[in-house]
């Protein structure tokens, strides 16, 4: 019984160490004037996040602090405690200029929208 428990325990470590590298999964939509990201990360706290904006590069760190008692005997731990994830975003920010207009987070996920100014200009063909 054990060594099935051991196996068990083992699974979940490597899946919630796969979902820290690998995720969270983010959904991005372009508009005229700003970038709405979403970014689901269930189970952390708004406390718990770290926003940064450099540049056209957006840093999501999150890390819970995990309770146990005594008389708990954990099994399997999938859930991520850490996040630590940098998405470049497709759009042109210049250094300086990086601004999240508003960042909310309900039901494990986060919604940003970042304001941006086309940095292209039109070029008139004679």
């Amino acid at each position: 019984m054990g060594l099935v428990k051991e196996v068990i325990k083992e699974i979940g470590n490597k899946s919630r160490e796969f979902y820290e590298f690998v995720l969270p999964p983010i959904d991005m939509y372009l508009t005229e004037d700003n970038l709405k990201v979403v970014i689901d990360i269930p189970g952390f706290t708004k406390k718990d996040i770290e926003l940064t904006l450099c540049g056209d590069v957006l840093s999501i760190k999150a890390e819970k602090e995990i309770e146990k008692k005594e008389s708990d005997s954990l099994i399997c731990n999938q859930r991520p405690n850490v996040i630590d994830k940098k998405v470049r975003l497709p759009i042109d920010i210049k250094v300086g200029e990086e601004k999240i207009e508003s960042a909310k987070y309900v039901d494990g996920i986060l919604t940003l929208v970042i304001p941006f100014t086309k940095s292209g200009k039109n070029i008139s063909i004679d």
